[in-house]
């Protein structure tokens, strides 16, 4: 049933796409979906092709840094319980930061890609970081008990139940985390900085007023985003099946 909810939802969106578009809204700059797929298959894979693989790129490598490095510190935290109120304010503060203001002087600082992998791993970096220690700290007391009484200490307790317990919370936050790292390397290409990308073929479609390229290109990162979710998802299904059985 949700996955004939879910086609009932994408084919409705379609329509009221096409009704707008029909319609002539906004000064007729909703073209039609015929209009942007024909666009898209005109410009190509030898457009679309390259720049989806640098964004997508760019986006796999901030991933693996900000749920690495949010996945890292939550552990530390189960560890160490009395740096969570430090690691809690700095969570909040990356949250809080307007990232749009950091990645140009990352740009300047370092130059090149690193502003799109910077602000992917940004994007990325709370959402994990909170829904891991979440997970862990919803470990079975009686579980925890357990491996106290036979002697284990905090690592113990940590590897043998936490980690376990964990799994759900952080493949959904890794879930969130996925089309979130899109989002930050399109906007690290935005910056400017760079000469290929979803972000800068979105610039240049824009600055020429080509509307359907513009609409094909926020399909394409609309296409990374759904990507990066279902990779996830099936990993989680891969490696831990019981946290889709949590989720339902």
């Amino acid at each position: 049933m949700k996955r004939i909810g879910g086609l009932l939802g994408v084919a409705g969106l379609i329509g009221v796409w096409w009704l707008l578009a029909a319609l002539g809204v906004a000064g007729g700059t909703v073209p039609s979906p015929w209009t942007v797929l024909h666009t898209m298959y005109t410009d190509g894979w030898g457009l679309y092709g390259p720049n989806f693989r640098i964004t997508a790129l760019g986006a796999l490598k901030g991933f693996l840094w900000g749920n690495g490095m949010a996945i890292a510190l939550a552990i530390l935290i189960m560890l160490i319980p009395q740096i969570e109120s430090l690691a809690t304010q700095l969570a909040i503060l990356s949250y809080c930061t307007p990232l749009l203001a950091l990645g140009p002087i990352i740009l300047v600082v370092f130059g090149g890609r690193t502003p799109t992998v910077f602000l992917a791993a940004m994007y990325c970096f709370f959402t994990t970081m909170v829904g891991t220690v979440t997970g862990l700290r919803s470990a079975d007391r009686t579980s925890l008990d357990l491996v106290r009484a036979y002697g284990g200490g905090r690592w113990q307790q940590l590897y043998r139940v936490q980690l376990i317990s964990a799994l759900p919370n952080t493949f959904a936050a890794l879930k969130i985390a996925a089309p979130s790292a899109v989002l930050g390397a399109i906007i690290g290409e935005y910056l400017g900085g760079v000469d290929s990308g979803i972000g800068v073929a979105l610039t240049a479609a824009q600055t020429a007023y080509n509307v359907p390229r513009t609409w094909g290109m926020a399909l394409a990162a609309a296409a990374l985003a759904g990507l990066g979710y279902a990779i996830v998802a099936l990993a989680a299904r891969v490696v831990a099946p019981w946290t889709t059985q949590a989720a339902r």
